[in-house]
């Protein structure tokens, strides 16, 4: 890997942000190998490469970054190639996704009060409702919620480190509803239903057996509630994300701030957002200004 990015540097002169780009990359895939029996970026074959495009897309990964992925470890084996270390391409095959311009669905500010009142007073609607507003309140991915610690959590400071799955971690606020929330959590429900008092490495979020929630369990979580408001195919994880970017761009937010928020790697996500903010405009000036 350093030989490649030595190569990038001294004989493609590439930028030293290009530099950064490609060893998060390699080194992402590097990670996604060694749980897949403990192979290297020597050991890839096409069925890995294939392996990982999959886990991205199921990660709701842009087509952007999804391309960029490709192309940075489809130039590596190409090195590799011409340095003698391989004889085939694992990426070569691989398609690029075409990028689409995916609807961005997202809950009004009313939707979301409404979700949240939901939750009732149990131990499971505590639970239920510190995991809604911290959803809504960090923007936080699934992959990053089913993985939380307590010890990733200063509610004294109201800051979080989240971590996704290419071991990338960014700090986060938490506002003050979810900070009533998850310290209502912590205080009257946790102990209630892991049947112990917690430990700084316990996972946050857990189900009745004690174990971290899964993916799945939280997405019946958001699907509960979506059917009592009568939105249950619209309710998912990545809904309350958009929520989260919508509203703080509807109310003067900037694309720089909320790139580092939401951890995203291309700023063509962030405009993708902003252009349902354009939309409505348009939208409301052509249906209430008498010359539109």
């Amino acid at each position: 890997m350093d030989a490649f990015i030595e190569y990038l540097k001294n004989t493609k002169n590439k930028a030293e942000n290009t530099l950064v780009a490609y060893r998060r990359d390699l080194k992402a895939f590097e990670v996604f190998l060694e749980g897949r029996g403990g192979k290297s970026l020597n050991d890839c074959k096409e069925s890995d490469a294939a392996a990982y495009i999959l886990e991205l897309n199921n990660e709701s990964k842009s087509k952007a970054t999804i391309n960029r992925k490709i192309s940075s470890l489809r130039a590596f084996y190409d090195y590799k190639i011409d340095e003698g270390e391989r004889e085939t391409n694992p990426f070569q095959k691989i398609k690029s996704a075409k990028n689409d311009k995916r609807q961005i669905e997202f809950l009004t500010v009313e939707e979301v009060n409404h979700m949240l009142s939901l939750p009732d007073d149990s131990a499971k609607g505590i639970r239920d409702k510190a995991l809604l507003e911290f959803m809504y309140g960090t923007g936080a991915r699934v992959t990053e919620l089913v993985r939380l610690r307590f010890s990733d959590m200063n509610l004294r400071m109201n800051f979080v480190t989240l971590k996704d799955n290419d071991g990338e971690s960014r700090i986060v606020p938490i506002g003050s509803y979810a900070h009533a929330a998850m310290k209502k959590y912590m205080d009257e429900a946790y102990e209630e239903i892991k049947g112990e008092p917690r430990e700084e490495d316990d996972y946050i979020f857990i189900n009745f057996r004690g174990q971290a929630l899964t993916r799945q369990g939280i997405w019946k979580i958001l699907k509960e509630y979506g059917k009592e408001m009568d939105i249950e195919e619209r309710m998912t994880p990545q809904i309350l994300r958009n929520s989260f970017a919508v509203h703080i761009l509807q109310n003067g937010g900037d694309l720089k701030t909320l790139q580092e928020l939401m951890g995203f790697e291309d700023m063509s996500v962030g405009i993708a957002y902003l252009a349902v903010l354009n939309v409505r405009i348009r939208d409301v000036y052509q249906r209430t200004h008498p010359r539109a």
